[in-house]
């Protein structure tokens, strides 16, 4: 089925106008370059920070109590390029196309390929919102605030983006947000870590043997870094803000400077929780709280707090983002009004569902029992598993001549892509051969 490309609507022809008048302004120099720098850091630069996400800090956290820095810490830093070459492809394909993936989907594959995207993207983010309601009420419980009031304040601040008006005013607060990420930069320092210990790994890298749930963690890894939502987003955040496939340039390094941010901040999780290796039994159902509580005894009160409020933090920058993925994929699917420019009165459907996804992770986040542990861990596993076929489409797509023309894959992009893929497909495999071995 041959794709056509759409063209803007109303809101995103005004940002596309806005976004072009900041861009090509005749000053030179220092203040130039500055100008365009805060032109074109946006989409990219949010969707890798809130994938470090509260879920994914926690992870990562209890990665680097499980392994110490070891394995998790280069590779970490390798996975910037898997990054770099989904997000980059969902930014090409959004930006020359002008249009969303969902639609895409639609458009290519039919309707029901479509519905299986929409649906597994909406279930998928909701046990991802969760996972961000588990880190948010743990770094305010920390302030002394109760379970009901952590969780209450913490809905209240996810909603009150929809006040906004416009884009950019929503986009330019959520990088605001996300800057306070430079927390666990600071909670890594803290520790004290071994600078020659940290060398050492890169130089005797090796993976450890005698682990079982080994691969359960580099899934967990690899589906932290490039989550279905970031696939969705970037392209919908791209074409609402009004970049074109002329910007690709500015795209690109949007994109790659938030996937090197994403990395280090990851990597400075594993290092502050490599700060309580061995000290610590159980490691698997380590939650916010016991992370907290371990900072607190082992390195000190300040290291506990900051780590709690970046936890908070992480956690409120994905929530927005990641509703947005489920609104704009929800809005595509249906053709219904799905910009940012919008008033609530204006896109009323769209609006829905960013408030009904997170209503739905707050109230199920009360519900008494939950193991909440489990499923931060678990949401990064089935999120590695789901972007393997998302990942395919989206190859598949941005290698379409037809629809992309000379923006389509290069070969270099194509062994990237593919490469990624059936890595993820071979960890699954051996993930489910490791976990049927030990039930049998």
């Amino acid at each position: 089925m041959n794709g056509v490309i759409s063209a803007p609507d109303a809101s995103s022809s005004e940002n596309q106008s806005r976004f072009h008048a900041i861009i090509s302004q005749p000053n030179k120099g220092q203040w130039r370059f500055l100008l365009l720098f805060w032109a074109l850091i946006g989409p990219g630069l949010l969707a890798a920070m809130a994938d470090n996400d509260a879920g994914g800090m926690i992870s990562y956290c209890v990665t680097g109590v499980k392994f110490g820095i070891g394995l998790f810490i280069p590779l970490v830093l390798c996975l910037v390029i898997v990054t770099y070459t989904v997000q980059e492809m969902a930014m090409r394909l959004g930006t020359v196309t002008q249009t969303g993936f969902t639609k895409l989907i639609s458009l290519h594959y039919g309707h029901s390929w479509m519905r299986y995207h929409v649906i597994t993207l909406f279930s998928e983010n909701i046990l991802t919102l969760l996972t961000e309601f588990i880190g948010m009420t743990a770094g305010l419980i920390i302030l002394g605030l109760p379970l009901w009031s952590s969780d209450a304040l913490s809905l209240f601040l996810i909603l009150s983006i929809t006040v906004f008006t416009g884009y950019w005013t929503k986009e330019r607060l959520a990088l605001l947000i996300g800057a306070l990420n430079i927390i666990f930069v600071v909670v890594a320092a803290m520790t004290h870590p071994s600078m020659a210990a940290i060398g050492h790994a890169f130089a005797a890298w090796n993976v450890p043997a005698g682990s079982s749930d080994l691969s359960w963690y580099i899934i967990a890894l690899i589906g932290n870094a490039i989550a279905p939502w970031m696939i969705f987003y970037q392209g919908s955040a791209y074409i609402d803000k009004g970049v074109i496939a002329d910007n690709l340039r500015l795209g690109r390094i949007d994109t790659c400077i938030g996937c090197v941010v994403q990395v280090l901040i990851a990597a400075c999780a594993i290092i502050a929780g490599a700060a309580l290796y061995g000290h610590l039994n159980n490691v698997a159902a380590l939650g916010p709280a016991a992370l907290i509580n371990a900072f607190d005894t082992l390195v000190g009160h300040w290291p506990a707090l900051l780590f709690g409020l970046g936890l908070f933090n992480a956690g409120l920058l994905a929530s927005i983002t990641i509703s947005l993925s489920s609104s704009w994929s929800v809005a595509e699917a249906f053709g219904w009004s799905k910009s940012l420019n919008d008033k609530i009165s204006d896109a009323p459907r769209f609006y829905a569902v960013y408030i009904g996804s997170v209503v739905v992770a707050a109230v199920a986040f009360l519900i008494p029992n939950l193991p909440l542990n489990f499923i931060a861990v678990i949401t990064q596993v089935i999120g590695g598993f789901l972007t393997a076929p998302i990942l395919i489409f989206l190859s598949l797509l941005a290698n379409n001549k037809q629809l992309m023309g000379k923006h389509k894959n290069s070969l270099f992009g194509n062994i990237c892509a593919w490469t990624i893929s059936a890595t993820l497909i071979g960890l699954a495999v051996l993930l489910l051969w490791n976990t049927l071995s030990g039930l049998l």
